[in-house]
């Protein structure tokens, strides 16, 4: 038992240790990045949303994103208080290839990635998987984003399709939805703790 005696001050209270870690989204044009970071993210997103224009006609694919009327034209930011102790930055990469030059700075410092994939366009993802398998220092895993609230395909068809490495984690989310989202990052978070580990 330990006891204090009455001229010792009595701290009032636990002083925790605050870790705060980065993490990137990735993935093609219209996947839902910037919808993943806004419904998890506990500060507004700063995001840098612009309007897309007749310039993009040819050269961003809208045919199965009709609705889509503006784009991320250099990333999307927020912040999570995962678990008590530990905050999440959260950078949200555009997706065209014209703004990938700015990919490198975006991931430098982060502990893992996500990329989110669209089953409508599955080769949207092949750049961002490339990436970060080429770069070979940053844990990832794919996502498979259910638009509509469905999963159109099997998750093994999925991998199969994009030719993911077995050690590569593959889950499914809405986007939209906040536990969702909670659950794919605990899951990379697990990934990257585990690859320091065995490294």
């Amino acid at each position: 038992m330990v006891s204090i005696a009455s001229d010792q001050a009595v701290p009032t209270s636990a002083t925790t240790l605050e870790i705060s870690t980065k993490l990137v989204i990735a993935g093609g044009f219209g996947v839902g990045k910037t919808t993943l970071v806004s419904a998890v993210s506990d500060i507004p997103v700063l995001g840098t949303e612009a309007q897309m224009t007749e310039a993009s006609v040819g050269i961003d694919e809208l045919g199965l994103i009709p609705e889509k009327t503006s784009t991320t034209v250099a990333m999307d930011f927020g912040r999570l208080a995962l678990e008590p102790g530990l905050l999440l930055y959260l950078f949200g990469a555009p997706g065209q290839d014209r703004f990938w030059f700015m990919w490198d700075d975006l991931v430098r410092g982060a502990i893992g990635a996500i990329v989110l994939a669209d089953t409508r366009r599955l080769e949207a993802s092949f750049p961002a998987i490339n990436y970060f398998e080429q770069r070979g220092d940053v844990p990832f895993l794919v996502a498979v984003n259910r638009f509509d609230g469905r999963l159109t395909h099997p998750l093994d068809q999925v991998r199969e399709a994009l030719d993911l490495d077995p050690a590569i984690p593959l889950a499914d989310c809405d986007a939209r939805e906040r536990a969702d989202v909670l659950a794919v990052l605990r899951v990379v978070i697990r990934h990257a703790l585990n690859a320091e580990l065995n490294s």
